[in-house]
């Protein structure tokens, strides 16, 4: 984990505050019980903790971003053990000077001057406190770098699935332009209708489709009118069966999904097929769950499978990808197969 000390004031001071005040109390009336003397706990206490403060905020702010993430380690160890014993030095001088003459009453002898056993034992206290300390910022920081990273990823989830919805192949629009130009040129009474279908349609693409999830009705809405525009282009040789059944009402489904097997169906099973075509759709609802199931002819000019995983528009892997980010894997079942010249695709998928 990469440390940065200044996220150190990231965490509000009044934070900070109740920490030491909290661990002052704590620790002034655990040795005030201890030698039964409340006053003297207190001004040791009051002594100490700022010897304990700079001590932390010295390992926190200094030698843990400049030596240790950097692998200094053995200047890490110098520079502990050195402040440590400064800090008890200081803290052994002014104890004496300030409080009381006998400055270790809980060792086991009465001393006037620093000794090795004192020093021994007061650093081992004081690097229990830093210890204790830097684990707390440690662990918070780890935390938020966890939440950070979280959030980063959510983010990206969320901008991998816009760029993936994005990516509807832009042919249809293109194809249906250039049948409005001729019925236009013919003065034909369809033009009106095939630019309000079209209009309806780039209106739900362009703005209905930034949340996670769409009414399952409105998207049923988006497909008929695909559906119409497809009808008005192709004319008379197109043959759409749609049946819907079930409870369609306030169930949810991410957007687009389901119009891209359809605009597939279209591209593969009616533009590169001659004669008349037949595209079976059925919308099915079962408790909290949505069949959905669309059949085309396969293609007559190229094999179809290759072309539907090739294709120039969202293509299968883009649906599946788009499944995977949005949806457990438990939430839905998606399955192609080949049957008679007959492409079926067919997709379980919760819709609550």
């Amino acid at each position: 984990m990469n440390f940065n000390s200044s996220k150190l004031y990231r965490i509000p001071l009044h934070y900070h505050i109740l920490f030491w005040l909290t661990y002052f109390l704590f620790n002034t009336f655990r040795w005030g019980s201890y030698f039964n003397d409340y006053l003297y706990s207190f001004k040791t206490n009051l002594l100490g903790f700022p010897i304990h403060m700079t001590l932390c905020y010295l390992n926190i702010l200094i030698f843990m971003p400049y030596l240790v993430y950097r692998k200094k380690y053995l200047l890490y160890v110098l520079a502990i053990l050195s402040s440590l014993f400064i800090m008890v030095f200081i803290k052994f001088n002014l104890t004496y000077l300030l409080i009381t003459h006998d400055v270790w009453p809980e060792g086991p002898e009465t001393i006037d001057k620093l000794t090795l056993n004192y020093t021994i034992d007061m650093m081992m206290g004081e690097l229990y406190v830093i210890t204790f300390v830097t684990a707390i910022k440690i662990t918070l920081d780890f935390l938020k770098e966890q939440k950070r990273v979280t959030d980063l990823e959510k983010s990206q989830l969320e901008t991998e699935l816009l760029f993936l919805k994005s990516q509807i192949s832009p042919h249809f629009f293109f194809n249906t332009l250039n049948n409005i130009y001729s019925l236009s040129v013919e003065k034909s009474d369809k033009t009106p209708k095939i630019v309000l279908k079209l209009s309806e349609l780039m209106r739900y693409m362009l703005y209905d489709t930034k949340n996670k999830k769409q009414t399952l009705e409105n998207e049923i809405l988006c497909i008929q009118n695909y559906l119409d525009l497809e009808r008005i282009r192709n004319d008379h040789r197109l043959e759409v069966n749609m049946s819907i059944s079930g409870d369609i009402h306030d169930k949810e489904i991410s957007p687009i999904i389901l119009l891209t097997f359809i605009e597939n169906a279209f591209k593969h099973g009616v533009n590169k097929n001659t004669g008349n075509v037949t595209i079976d759709i059925n919308f099915k609802v079962k408790g909290d769950y949505l069949h959905f199931t669309i059949s085309n002819p396969m293609a007559e000019i190229t094999h179809h499978t290759d072309n539907f995983n090739k294709s120039s528009g969202i293509g299968i892997e883009n649906v599946k990808k788009r499944l995977e980010l949005g949806y457990n894997k438990n939430d839905y079942k998606l399955s192609f197969k080949n049957k008679k010249n007959i492409f079926v695709v067919k997709l379980v998928i919760k819709v609550t």
